[in-house]
Order: C-alpha cells, then sequence, then structure tokens
C-alpha cells in the first residue's frame, strides 16, 4: 500500500527501515491561528495540509513553514483525498479535483450519490464508496470513472488499498476484497462483528471489529492469520513498523502485537478514552484523544515517553509527516480554539542541546479573513493513471 500522510487518506503509518529515533524531546516549529472554524478533518499530503473552513473554503498551508499557499472556494462534504499532486474534494454534487500547487481546479466529476464515506485514494485510483453501498472507481488523472460495483450493504469505515485490491469493510461483519483493475470479487470474509478501518499491506491487512478482536487477514486469501481479544471495540487505523502492529480500543487500551504471528509484546493503559487510531513518530507511539496533553509511548516496549501539549484539546487527529531535509518525523497537532476557531502547530523532535523553543517562523502565521473566497495561480504534474476497463 501507498504509504502517504493519511487523511488524505486516511489514516496510514510508514514501516522504517533503519533504526528510528525516539520523537523526544521535542521543539516548537510553527503555530498558527485559522481564525475559522473546522468543517472537516484535515488532509494532508507530503508537503502541505488542507483546511476545511467556515464559509466554504479549503486552505493549503506549507507544512514546512506553516506559510499559506492558496484558498480554494469549494465545500466539502467529508474528509478530502490526497494523491497525484491533487486534492479530491467530495462537495454535494460533484467531486472535484484541485490542482495541490495551486488550488486551481483540474476536473470535475458531478456525482450526486450520496457518499458514505470519505474518498481514498492510491497509486492513481480514487475509490468512492457510496452511502447504499457501490463501490466506484475512478482515474485519478482525469477523473473518469473506471468500473462500479453494486455490493448492496452500507460500508461500516473506509475502504482500503494495498497492491492490486481494494478492502472493503462493510456492516453486515464482512471484509470484501476486490481487484482494483475491474472490481471483481477476490475473497469475502465474515468477522465476528462489523469490520473498522482497516490497515491493507501488501501481504496482509489488519483491523479491529466491534466484536472486540484485532484481526490479522492474509491479502491473498483471506483467511484469518490470528486475530486478539481486547476489552472494547477496536478503533481507527492501526499503526505499524517493520516488527509490530499497535491497536487502540475503548477499554483506554493500546496493544502491540508482532506484525506476523499475532503474540502480544505489551499493553499499556491510556489515561484518556481515544478517538482515532494510534500514530507512529520515530520510535515513539502517539494516542489521541480528547486531551489538554497527548500521552506517548516508546514502540518497543510501551514504557511512556513524554507528552504532547494540545491545550485546550485536539480538534482533529495528530498528523506524522517527514522533514524532507533529514528524514525525521514531525507532528502537526490541531487544537480547538474558542477565539480563533482552531490552531494548528509543527512539532518536530529536538536536537541535542535542546535549541530554544521557537515561537512563530518569519511569515508562519497567516491570518485568514472571515469571508474570503479568493483562490491562488495554477500548475499541475501528471499522475499515474489506472486502466480503462
Amino acid at each position: 500500500m501507498t504509504a502517504a500522510l493519511a487523511a488524505c487518506a486516511t489514516a496510514r503509518s510508514h514501516a522504517q527501515t533503519s533504526k528510528p529515533l525516539a520523537f523526544f524531546p521535542t521543539r516548537a516549529i510553527w503555530t498558527l491561528a485559522l481564525n475559522n472554524a473546522l468543517t472537516q478533518t484535515p488532509a494532508y499530503d507530503e508537503t502541505r495540509g488542507y483546511f476545511s473552513i467556515a464559509g466554504d473554503r479549503l486552505v493549503a498551508y506549507d507544512i514546512k513553514t506553516g506559510t499559506q499557499r492558496w484558498i480554494a472556494a469549494v465545500a466539502p462534504t467529508l474528509t478530502p483525498a490526497c494523491g497525484d499532486d491533487l486534492v479530491f474534494v467530495p462537495e454535494k454534487d460533484a467531486i472535484v479535483a484541485l490542482r495541490a500547487q495551486d488550488g486551481s481546479t483540474a476536473w470535475r466529476l458531478p456525482f450526486e450519490e450520496t457518499l458514505g464515506v470519505a474518498p481514498v485514494w492510491d497509486n492513481g485510483w480514487l475509490v468512492l464508496a457510496t452511502a447504499n453501498g457501490t463501490i466506484v472507481a475512478v482515474s485519478a488523472k482525469d477523473g473518469r470513472p473506471i468500473w462500479r460495483r453494486a455490493l448492496g450493504v452500507a460500508l461500516h469505515a473506509r475502504p482500503a488499498l494495498a497492491a492490486d485490491r481494494v478492502y472493503v469493510p462493510l456492516a453486515n461483519a464482512h471484509v470484501v476484497a476486490l481487484r482494483v483493475a475491474t472490481g471483481e470479487d477476490v475473497w469475502s470474509r465474515l468477522l465476528g462483528g462489523d469490520p473498522n478501518d482497516i490497515l491493507a499491506l501488501d501481504e496482509r491487512i489488519y483491523l479491529g471489529s466491534t466484536d472486540n478482536y484485532a484481526y490479522c487477514i492474509n491479502a491473498e486469501s483471506g483467511v484469518v492469520e490470528w486475530r486478539h481479544v481486547t476489552g472494547a471495540d477496536v478503533i481507527g487505523v492501526p499503526a505499524h513498523d517493520v516488527d509490530r502492529v499497535y491497536f487502540v480500543s475503548f477499554d483506554n487500551t493500546l496493544r502491540a502485537f508482532s506484525l506476523r504471528t499475532g503474540v502480544q509484546q505489551w499493553l499499556k493503559q491510556l489515561p484518556l478514552r481515544p478517538t482515532a487510531g494510534p500514530v507512529l513518530a520515530g520510535a515513539t507511539i502517539i494516542a489521541a484523544g480528547p486531551a489538554t496533553a497527548l500521552s506517548t509511548y516508546n514502540a518497543r516496549d510501551g514504557a511512556a515517553v513524554g507528552s504532547l501539549t494540545t491545550a485546550p484539546e485536539l480538534a482533529a487527529p495528530p498528523q506524522v509527516v517527514v522533514d524532507p531535509a533529514n528524514g525525521q518525523p514531525m507532528v502537526v497537532l490541531v487544537a480547538a480554539d474558542l477565539a480563533k476557531g482552531a490552531a494548528v502547530s509543527l512539532v518536530g523532535r529536538g536536537i541535542d542541546p535542546t535549541p530554544s523553543p521557537l515561537g512563530l517562523l518569519p511569515g508562519a502565521l497567516t491570518v485568514l479573513p472571515a469571508a474570503s473566497t479568493q483562490a491562488a495561480p495554477r500548475q499541475s504534474r501528471q499522475p499515474r493513471q489506472p486502466r480503462q476497463q
């Protein structure tokens, strides 16, 4: 599975081939005020964050500097998806693809069916799922519909893509695997409860369910390779590294399992009720929930590491991004702010000796006008194109 910044998807963690570093100590890189309320969960790609704000606008910020890049007059009905240097925005009657570099419109696909979950992008494909359980695969490059598949059951969470498969979690306790090129069935697996968000890797998929189990399913055959009982529903997309997969559940617990065998490596009781899946920043796991500080844990043994301040509390799940200069992780935090609508900050790993915390970098703070609908200039890069059936 292509590991992009998640929301845009959503939700995906990177396996690291070199020894990861602990995220602490940390330093503040920049902070900015959106001065508007968020209307959807933010989306991210490798270089930008996209924030849906009041007044039917989507605003893009450069992650490295915190500077505003553009504002587009669109009204997202769900979280956008990102990929191929495009941002895919579901509106009431269309899917609109904006160029990530400047916010200009690349294509528009009229689409009056109600989406049941946010769109998902991967490797040139944009996958849409309607409220009545129809899956639509679209060429991300130009918005051409490639295939439709009516499953007849609403989705319980977003689809996930990896290799040549689309994995669909349905609200009838089934996970269905479809061929991404054609929409044909590969397998269907009945679980003990409705499946939640999926971490899809090339050989296996990992997910939680409403039956209080964490599952590992073979991607080729659909066979359950292992499952582990938890004290409550497992939620969010699991995180992973080269050795372990990490789940959070509503019994306020973070668990680490062997990626292959499912043997539990460690368990940690959380001081909060999780609201999203865990995220991995280097060798540090971050658990998100309604708190003014997020607890973090050593990925190897679950030992407490430190906390990330999010006062007053999170308005969206934390997002891990990679510093292009050194390959180290950084974390985007979006906090609720009654006065400013939402405040966004970027936190990086401290350097020994730890430098003095930075305030606002020059040009980092951009005040958004309360009713501006200005969009900006335009360019684009050609994405890879799915095969037309």
